[in-house]
């Protein structure tokens, strides 16, 4: 069905728009597609992503109909990593004015999950900067998990803590964590030049060991730092084959003091593409817009619940997102409904106040195409309000 000599160059790729339908329709039926349609797919002509989003969406709503996942961050450790990440404003280096602390309290954490619970979130991700946490912070974190799940049964838990020691997986596993986070964010081809710290299998090894704990998978990647489509595809397929129940699509947020300041090179429509092409890999999957939506997808983030059914709620660990009643508007003008929303408040859609006391204006700006991102001042190891 796919031509492979068009996959020498960029160019676009000439796909009738009813295969995009016929391909959804054989996913439905069970296969599964393969690494060369995914690419043909991924360079298919930006005037077609109409179709393609159509196609992708009616896979979205197989397997999840109309509801969206809600997710929110809980930043524990803010900086200060020693990992060179080339993308990361909390690398080794990085001159990011971001804010800086160690460890919250676990009465500090719990607090920041349980606004994120009110704000409509089912799923809280407890995350850490540095490479991997020695064992004392395992049983810090294992603390908390207990004592927030006591209080907050029907929450699940993410944790985020980096690559792991033998027995970490387990000894979270045990605490109550549903699921851990450790993205590949780029091919295995691509990881050396984005960091030397670390190696591509170190990140796979440690998604691997959590899935033989009995946690649930949760990977993704960061697309606009200068890979190419395939190595785009690379990456899905390679988180397919770890078996990633959960997928957050970053896109990059160019730090200033970071070596990927002013890299722009996504536009909303290629996002779409990308988020449409996750889909067709693993149609089962949660799929997650992540980090950077507001600024690379702009004006069509409420057609990326489409094809995704999952985001962050409010703001990422180091920027500020669009404020969480934006959030909730966007789904519901949209047409979806939030996961388990009767467990989140039912009258912020309509009632939600335009400022806070101690956070200010609920819809401060958030940055767009060639601006730098607008750096997180509330919330976690902060004195204002979070923005759930």
């Amino acid at each position: 069905m796919f031509n492979k000599t068009v996959f020498n160059n960029s160019a676009a790729t000439p796909v009738p728009t009813g295969t995009f339908r016929d391909l959804a329709e054989r996913l439905l039926q069970g296969e599964a597609i393969g690494p060369d349609a995914a690419l043909a797919l991924l360079r298919s002509d930006p005037a077609d992503y109409l179709d393609l989003l159509a196609a992708a969406a009616a896979l979205r709503r197989r397997y999840f109909g109309n509801r969206v996942k809600l997710n929110y961050l809980v930043n524990l450790k803010s900086g200060l990593c020693p990992e060179d990440c080339s993308y990361c404003s909390q690398r080794l280096g990085s001159a990011a004015q971001i804010l800086k602390y160690t460890w919250l309290t676990p009465e500090e954490a719990i607090s920041q999950a349980e606004q994120g619970l009110a704000g409509g979130a089912s799923r809280v991700c407890f995350v850490a900067s540095g490479r991997g946490p020695a064992d004392r912070d395992v049983d810090r974190v294992a603390g908390l998990v207990g004592d927030f799940k006591t209080r907050n049964p029907q929450a699940e838990v993410c944790a985020c803590l980096g690559i792991l020691k033998d027995g970490q997986a387990e000894r979270l596993k045990a605490c109550g964590v549903d699921a851990y986070n450790h993205n590949l964010n780029t091919s295995e081809s691509k990881y050396s030049q984005i960091c030397t710290s670390h190696e591509f299998s170190d990140r796979t090894r440690t998604v691997e060991a959590a899935k033989t704990a009995g946690l649930s998978p949760c990977s993704g990647l960061i697309v606009g730092m200068g890979e190419s489509d395939e190595e785009i595809v690379e990456a899905l397929f390679a988180l397919r084959e770890l078996g990633s129940e959960s997928v957050p699509v970053n896109f990059l947020m160019p730090f200033e003091g970071t070596p990927l300041a002013d890299t722009w090179l996504l536009d909303p429509v290629k996002c779409l593409q990308i988020l449409c092409v996750a889909r067709f890999v693993a149609p089962q999957s949660e799929l997650r817009i992540a980090g950077g939506r507001e600024m690379h997808l702009r004006s069509l983030q409420a057609m990326a619940l489409h094809v995704a059914n999952s985001i962050f709620l409010g703001d990422y660990l180091t920027s500020e997102g669009q404020s969480a009643a934006e959030d909730l508007a966007m789904i519901q003008d949209a047409g979806f409904v939030v996961l388990d929303a009767a467990e989140s408040r039912p009258d912020r859609m309509a009632d939600e106040p335009q400022t806070r006391t101690e956070a200010g204006p609920v819809a401060e700006p958030v940055a767009g195409p060639g601006q730098e991102p607008v750096l997180r001042r509330r919330g976690a190891g902060t004195a204002r309000q979070p923005n759930a």
